[in-house]
């Protein structure tokens, strides 16, 4: 589990900045648990989401085979499951429609009723809807905006799903905003608050000197001088 301050700090910074905080920790590039392709977010305005991957699959292009009374029993179980979990928590919900997903999952009330059960915001491939009247302090970071809600229906609950080509198991540790989401290794945790305020200080040997209306290439050759240094 994570330290309260370091979900504090998390909380402040962007997804770009953990994966590379993440590198910082591991000592190497190459780390590959984050999503490709654009994501949109809900309420950019918000920041970012971090939380306990809570994770299931949808479908919505074709009406579901199975009997209603399975689809609902199924859907019950779905909202049990996001209820449940360590907190904070976030939905992480594959349609397995993409990419040409169709069913817009995530408007006013499933929104509403997931920030009810505790939860800081839902990532997903699928689609989102009602922009402008979900809940404040719920950002929904997804693949798509589209008008209906067409077939969906639960598919799956627990099971790992892909988003975006990141892999992602129940109780992952999640960090996404308008950029995308990265999984945090677990064996990083520990470490990732003194990592992310390194690679804050690193930065700042390169963008303060930038920022001076003196800077020039021979500023520049300095600054990159100690910034490569402290990055070893």
């Amino acid at each position: 589990m994570m330290s309260d301050s370091l979900l504090a700090l998390l909380q402040q910074v962007d997804t770009p900045t953990v994966c590379n905080a993440i590198e910082v920790a591991q000592g190497k590039r190459g780390f590959n648990q984050f999503t490709r392709g654009t994501m949109l977010s809900s309420a950019p305005e918000e920041g970012s989401v971090v939380g306990y991957a809570r994770v299931s699959q949808i479908a919505a292009i074709d009406p579901p085979t199975e009997t209603s009374e399975v689809i609902k029993a199924r859907r019950m179980a779905y909202y049990k499951y996001m209820s449940e979990g360590p907190r904070p928590g976030i939905a992480v919900v594959e349609d397995v429609d993409f990419p040409n997903a169709v069913g817009a999952y995530w408007g006013a009330i499933n929104t509403t009723v997931h920030k009810g059960f505790g939860l800081g915001g839902a990532l997903t491939n699928g689609v989102m809807r009602d922009l402008g009247d979900l809940p404040d302090g719920f950002p929904v970071i997804a693949g798509s905006i589209g008008p209906s809600h067409a077939f969906v229906h639960v598919r799956t609950i627990g099971e790992p799903v892909n988003i975006f080509g990141m892999q992602v198991k129940e109780g992952d540790l999640i960090h996404a905003d308008g950029h995308g989401a990265v999984v945090i290794p677990k064996d990083v945790i520990p470490v990732l608050e003194v990592s992310i305020k390194k690679l804050l200080d690193t930065e700042k040997l390169v963008l303060e000197p930038a920022e001076q209306d003196d800077f020039d290439f021979e500023k520049f050759e300095s600054a990159w001088t100690l910034f490569e240094k402290s990055r070893t």
